[in-house]
């Protein structure tokens, strides 16, 4: 059995690599943690206290409870995605992707370490806003399981679309065009504000098919217990995503693109 495909060597190379993204983020703290939950403190504050308190109850819930559960998943999603994106893209401008690329540390390995890292600074940074959402208000869970099981595809789902992200980005512009003018629209349009039921016909049911409002939705049935969409569907439309953009990041890899001259 050959280093490359031995498993001890390539479980020691992930907790190596995995170790080195957890440190990344952690050392600049006040870059990469402290933004994400001042501003969605400051929304909580904004929307939820200012703005919701004109606003009439939706479900049966005070406006601030029913937007805890999307801007939980706004910044599990967000931080994902740009953990991943920035980290690989740096990686390749160093030039330090060619230490893995030459070492025994198979592609896989190096596209779980990249993915895992993003994923746990997705999950930390919603954790630390639900936390600070019960600063503001009441948050009931009624459904732990959804809650963590989307929280954890939702944060592996961006991490994945921020890898292939930065394995194709040339210059650091790239690696902010797509969460400007793709994922924050999607995000806006996803039920983060407002329950889907409240659109005209023909928009409720283009929203449909965004899968942001299928992990929004999913998420705050596992804690407040109302949806719009079937839930089924929105782990439907996540699975599909996973398995989409894990194939395609691995096939990226192994190709090379954007990796090797």
């Amino acid at each position: 059995m050959t280093p490359r495909t031995g498993f001890y060597p390539n479980i020691i190379a992930l907790q190596t690599l995995l170790y080195k993204e957890i440190m990344r983020f952690m050392r600049i703290w006040s870059q990469t943690v402290l933004p994400p939950v001042i501003t969605m403190g400051l929304y909580f504050i904004i929307f939820g206290q200012f703005i919701g308190s004109q606003i009439r109850h939706i479900d049966g819930y005070a406006y601030i409870q029913y937007i805890v559960p999307g801007l939980v998943m706004m910044s599990i999603m967000t931080n994902a995605y740009a953990n991943t994106a920035s980290s690989f893209f740096l990686t390749k401008f160093n030039k330090s992707i060619e230490e893995m690329l030459v070492s025994p540390m198979s592609n896989f390995i190096i596209l779980l370490g990249y993915t895992l890292g993003g994923t746990v600074r997705g999950v930390m940074i919603g954790t630390i806003v639900l936390f600070i959402s019960l600063l503001f208000t009441r948050v009931p869970v009624y459904h732990l399981g959804i809650v963590i099981s989307m929280a954890l595809l939702s944060a592996t789902v961006f991490s994945l679309g921020g890898l292939i992200n930065g394995i194709y980005a040339k210059r650091f512009d790239d690696i902010s065009f797509i969460p400007t003018f793709v994922l924050t629209p999607l995000t806006y349009l996803g039920g983060v504000f407002f329950s889907v039921k409240q659109l005209p016909p023909l928009w409720r049911s283009i929203s449909v098919v965004n899968p942001i409002l299928g992990m929004v939705d999913t998420f705050r049935f596992g804690l407040l217990g109302v949806s719009d969409l079937d839930i089924y569907w929105g782990f439907t439309l996540v699975a599909t995503l996973f398995i989409v953009m894990f194939f395609w990041a691995w096939a990226l890899l192994h190709k090379g693109v954007g990796i090797k001259v």
